[in-house]
Order: structure tokens, then sequence, then C-alpha cells
């Protein structure tokens, strides 16, 4: 897939909508009821603009106020249901996750790539007392994490430049943060077919992580397990849980050549920083 130019200079871009998701992706589990002055803060908008946009969200059933403070209604949560309503794979991915889970023991996870993030866009959480706590739509560094180097692998060259250009910070005394070391890290994920991330996110967790391929042979997702570093070791992930993540990545992959053409929109628009 060809790369997505930035065209926020452009005369097809509007500010506007652009201002208007900065206001909406402010809110957060660390400012959930922000006021106006703190979104405004948050989004370097001024406050009289920040003010019609939330009003303008607040007649559209997005947000609502109960005094000077503003939060999120239900409805956004319909932005996430078309999505998934869309894109067939997040549907298709589900009872394979289960399948992950139930023969892992562990939580399995669908992401794809979204920029220099990778989101979450189906997950099977088995609660464990050492657990990431992730949800769909979660966020997280692509050169952190076991299915951002699964899904940077396999993406073109510009792709790469772009996560570099964003920089790779540290985390973990074992993330790696030099570019070189990440290209090598791409290649080898290349050559073996799946990537294993220990500690480099958060430490005393493992991940590991393999390609979903379309019906054209394009990598559209990773599919990945996660767990506490206690539990297992990075042999362990090797000799039992890759096989499995193998065995499920490509039997999704033959019930998304199974879908109807209109079905398969798989991927999330790249362009960097479009909020």
């Amino acid at each position: 897939m060809n790369a997505i130019p930035d065209q926020r200079n452009g005369r097809d871009f509007i500010q506007s909508i652009e201002r208007g998701f900065a206001v909406l992706l402010a809110f957060d589990a660390d400012l959930p009821t922000p006021t106006l002055a703190e979104l405004a803060k948050r989004t370097g908008l001024s406050r009289p603009a920040v003010r019609r946009i939330l009003l303008t969200l607040q007649k559209l059933g997005y947000v609502s106020s109960r005094g000077p403070r503003w939060s999120l209604t239900p409805r956004v949560l319909t932005i996430g249901q078309h999505y998934a309503a869309t894109h067939g794979i997040v549907e298709v991915a589900r009872p394979h996750l289960m399948r992950v889970a139930e023969r892992t023991g562990e939580s399995s996870s669908l992401a794809q790539l979204d920029g220099t993030d990778v989101v979450y866009v189906a997950r099977v959480h088995v609660r464990r007392v050492l657990s990431l706590n992730v949800d769909v739509g979660t966020r997280l560094p692509v050169h952190a994490t076991s299915m951002g180097r699964v899904l940077a692998a396999y993406a073109e060259a510009t792709t790469v430049d772009r996560i570099l250009d964003a920089g790779l910070p540290r985390f973990t005394e074992w993330t790696v943060t030099d570019p070189i070391e990440f290209r090598d890290r791409l290649h080898d994920v290349r050559r073996a077919g799946y990537a294993i991330v220990d500690s480099e996110l958060e430490d005393g967790f493992l991940s590991a992580a393999v390609p979903v391929r379309d019906a054209t042979g394009d990598v559209v997702a990773a599919l990945a397990y996660s767990t506490a570093r206690g539990r297992h070791s990075i042999e362990d992930l090797e000799r039992t849980v890759v096989p499995v993540l193998l065995e499920v990545a490509a039997d999704i992959g033959r019930d998304l050549a199974a879908l109807p053409e209109r079905s398969r929109r798989l991927r999330v628009d790249a362009r960097d920083g479009f909020f």
C-alpha cells in the first residue's frame, strides 16, 4: 500500500474537523471530566474555540456537561462500533482469539498499525494477578511491542522511516532505542516469521506476535499473546505458543479470504498525526 502523504497544509484539509477530534481525544483516564480551561491547555486551542467545539459536540450528543466540567457520552462508543462493523477482520478474529486464550491460558489480541502506534482492534482478556491493562482502542508504541515489531517488519520502508523519525523512547532498561538495532530486529522478524519482546514496554512482561495476512498475502494485522515473565520463558513461547499463533493466524487469513470483497477493508488510515 502506498504511503499517504501528510496533507495538513493542502486545501482539502479541514482544520475544524482536526480540532474537533483533538478535543474528543483530550478526554482520557487521567482527565475524564475536564474543564474548558483544562481542555484548552491540553489541546493548545483557545478557550473560545474549545467552547464552540464542546457546544457542537454536545448538540450532536457526544459530550455532556455538569457545572464547569465536561464528559464523554456513551454515543462516542458508536464510532468504534462502526469501525468493527465495516472491518471484517474484527468479527472474523474474535472466535480465533478465544481459541488462543483457551489453548494458552493467557490473553490474546489483534492489532493494526496506525501511524507510529499499534492499536488494539480486538482482545480476549484472561484475568491474572499480573497482566497488562489494555483494552480495544489502546495505543502502544511500535518499537517496544511484539505486535509493533511484526507490523513494522512487513511495512513499507517509508513507514519504518516515520516510526524512527518519531523517536524510540525508553520504557525500561531493555527497550531497544537504537535505530540500527531496531532495523536489525525487524530483519530478524522477517526471517523468523514472528516476534518476541521481553520487558521492553513494561518490566516483567513477555509477548509474542505473528503476522495475519489477507487473501493477497499482505500483512493486515498482528496476532499477539502476552504473559508475565515468571509464568513463562522465551523458550516456552518459542516452543509452545508461537506454533499456536502461527496456526491461528493462518486460520484467520483463510476466513478473511472467504469474506465478500466489500468486507475485506482491513487497514487503518495510517496518516501520521491525523488527529
